[in-house]
């Protein structure tokens, strides 16, 4: 949240050179507040565990939300039940028929990233709905195969295979510490992938803001000019046993897998992981609720378009 300084105090012009966020007694006054309407469109097969996990971030913040929960009526995964969709979810038809709009919007990973996009079951109906989310979501945080699908359907970013599956907990550098989606981050920050696929920088350039990177995991962070399409290619929502369940399910699966890297401590399957994420976590939801959707969005929603 802003600090509010008198109009004209010399370390403001300061503080906002070092990307503090400020706001002057004229602004402050003018500020009207209401609670924000967020969606999660839920792509993951455990819909329990994903929306848990980004729930928990989500309400690590000072403002009040109201949060709604959204699933593909175009494919329904076997690991959920029918009734707990029914009772909890709502499809992208029903929240067409109603006109509404979301302020935030956040589109879920999917294990689906070795597929080509169109081969996804679900993809025209994703398309559909990230067509209408152009004019009824003021700001989109996609994540994982979200991210490479946002970025192919929005911009015509490929994504590509890799050698080994990215899996694990990678350091990445801040490339743009004056954007406000990075504020009060460290220049090096940790946070876990888990993807058989990528996204490469060159195909961002001219695009977008190319935010955060890593050497060894790549493109992590970035983000469109006016901060409307926010994309993520990791897990920083992840809980600690997350990288833990997937490393066991794929051993169980006889998949190629490694041990996850940077994770279990002396790369010990047997050794409980510590987590080291955490505190990004917070602060990139903080910094993208607070920046991207309610210090953006009208205060009457129905004007976004």
């Amino acid at each position: 949240m802003p600090v509010k300084i008198p109009t004209g105090l010399p370390s403001g012009k300061r503080l906002e050179k070092e990307n503090i966020f400020v706001m002057d007694d004229k602004r402050a006054v003018s500020q009207e507040i209401r609670p924000l309407n967020l969606g999660i469109l839920n792509l993951m097969p455990n819909k329990v565990d994903t929306e848990t996990q980004l729930l928990r971030l989500i309400a690590n913040t000072p403002l009040q939300s109201e949060v709604t929960l959204l699933r593909t009526a175009s494919y329904t995964g076997k690991n959920v039940e029918a009734e707990y969709l029914k009772t909890f979810y709502k499809t992208f038809d029903d929240v067409y028929q109603r006109n509404t709009k979301f302020d935030g919007l956040i589109i879920t990973g999917a294990p689906v990233e070795t597929l080509d996009f169109t081969e996804v079951k679900y993809w025209n109906e994703l398309t559909r709905i990230m067509k209408w989310a152009k004019n009824n979501v003021y700001s989109t945080m996609y994540i994982c195969w979200a991210a490479q699908a946002g970025l192919y359907y929005h911009y015509g970013v490929p994504k590509y295979d890799t050698k080994d599956k990215v899996f694990g907990v990678f350091e990445h550098k801040v490339l743009m510490p004056q954007n406000p989606i990075v504020r009060g981050f460290d220049d090096i920050f940790l946070a876990p992938h888990s993807r058989h696929t990528e996204t490469r920088a060159v195909d961002l350039e001219g695009k977008l803001d190319l935010l955060a990177v890593s050497k060894k995991a790549g493109v992590y962070l970035a983000a469109s000019y006016d901060l409307r399409h926010v994309f993520v290619t990791g897990h920083s929502e992840y809980d600690a046993l997350t990288l833990h369940n997937e490393y066991d399910r794929d051993i169980k699966k006889e998949l190629p897998i490694k041990v996850p890297f940077n994770y279990f401590p002396d790369d010990d399957p047997q050794k409980p992981p510590f987590v080291k994420w955490r505190s990004h976590a917070s602060l990139l939801f903080n910094n993208w609720i607070n920046y991207c959707v309610y210090q953006a969005t009208p205060f009457d929603i129905t004007e976004i378009n």
